[in-house]
């Protein structure tokens, strides 16, 4: 067992385990840390604890982001926003059947990651070509499913409210039209299919929410 703090890249993202190299850390504090892709800027989601994995494969936390590092943070959102632009661009001129979402800069500006959805399999490779040409770093492509693209967009779901995986689901988890019967909702496809297309990952957190309470009624606590 290895000790080691939970950090998160982006709201409601997936936690990920690193060591904390001697730091006290909070939940909240902003981090530099190492990562494959190189230096990336995130947050304590989870104080220090055990882990299953080996200390050895921890990558390290390296400092407590300061307010450069916030600013050096923002400017690479907005060159992010600016490689979406170029990227989109070069997509359109070389015909690609694939759907663009974002790009993702690391912290140290070394490596952009361009995510997409498309039906069929995409031959990218000219297009990575011409984008690590006008970037100036390395790209790399990686396709995603519509629910993940629905994560990343973000949105207000049929209740008004930020959807649920945008706003506190860290990871997905297995949906079924089962779950809408046994809560008694209808089966029109328009009451229970989220933006992304797909079943309301609120059916599975409803679900498992009343089942909670029916076991504490049982129990009469």
């Amino acid at each position: 067992m290895a000790q080691a703090v939970g950090i998160r890249f982006r709201s409601a993202g997936k936690v990920y385990d690193f060591h904390p190299a001697g730091f006290e850390l909070s939940v909240g504090d902003p981090v530099i840390v190492s990562t494959v892709r190189g230096q990336e800027y995130g947050t304590v989601a989870r104080e220090l604890g055990e882990v299953e994995t080996p200390e050895s494969q921890l990558r390290p936390v390296l400092r407590l982001a300061d307010y450069a590092d916030a600013e050096q943070h923002a400017r690479m959102h907005d060159l992010g926003t600016y490689a979406f632009s170029v990227a989109q661009t070069a997509v359109e001129r070389l015909r690609l059947d694939m759907d663009l979402i974002e790009c993702e800069y690391t912290f140290d500006g070394h490596h952009v990651t361009c995510f997409f959805t498309a039906e069929e399999r995409v031959d990218f490779r000219e297009l990575v070509r011409e984008l690590q040409a006008k970037l100036g770093c390395r790209v790399e492509m990686r396709q995603v499913g519509v629910r993940d693209e629905a994560k990343i967009l973000g949105g207000l779901g049929m209740c008004g409210r930020p959807m649920c995986c945008s706003a506190f689901l860290t990871e997905f988890q297995s949906v079924s039209i089962r779950m809408a019967k046994d809560q008694g909702l209808s089966l029109n496809p328009s009451r229970i299919t989220g933006n992304c297309g797909r079943l309301l990952c609120c059916l599975r957190f409803e679900q498992v929410e009343g089942s909670r309470s029916r076991a504490a009624v049982a129990s009469g606590t």
